[in-house]
């Protein structure tokens, strides 16, 4: 009698799980969005950015992005929800499975978080970037993560 050895796992490859490919195009493209997000807002807030405490008046560098002003918070922010929602689709790993759960309880964690930040630094805004250039708007930002969260939601089977 002659043993047959086991086929391996499909739940042991990563790369091919039982519902799906971790890495497809969709996937890609919503990391690179939030990290371009991400990028975006850390380069204007301490690079191009005129701080409001300094004496000087001068703008900034390079003067397309310090002319956008404040709209470059909503550029970035909007990387990142936009990256966010394209990874809510069931071909990525964020919109199938326990994915939609972390996906989801990130978001809405993410959104309760930076409005309860800014109600208790809400009497100095100085304590924290981009809390203090965006003012009332960061109700916008928190309340923009929970939407994306209910994205999510619609996924969870």
């Amino acid at each position: 009698m002659s043993r047959q050895r086991p086929k391996a796992d499909k739940k042991s490859d990563l790369l091919a799980p039982t519902r799906g490919p971790l890495l497809t195009p969709r996937f890609v493209v919503s990391v690179v969005l939030v990290v371009l997000g991400i990028a975006w807002l850390a380069f204007y807030y301490a690079a191009v950015r005129v701080d409001p405490a300094a004496a000087s008046t001068a703008k900034g560098s390079p003067a397309w992005i310090a002319d956008l002003g404040n709209w470059n918070y909503l550029i970035g922010f909007g990387l990142i929800l936009v990256g966010l929602v394209v990874a809510a689709h069931p071909s990525t790993p964020l919109g199938r499975g326990q994915g939609v759960v972390v996906g989801m309880l990130g978001c809405f964690l993410i959104g309760l978080l930076w409005i309860c930040t800014f109600y208790v630094i809400s009497d100095n805004l100085s304590r924290l970037p981009i809390f203090d250039d965006l003012g009332q708007y960061n109700l916008f930002v928190g309340i923009a993560f929970m939407a994306v969260g209910f994205t999510y939601a619609t996924r969870w089977e």
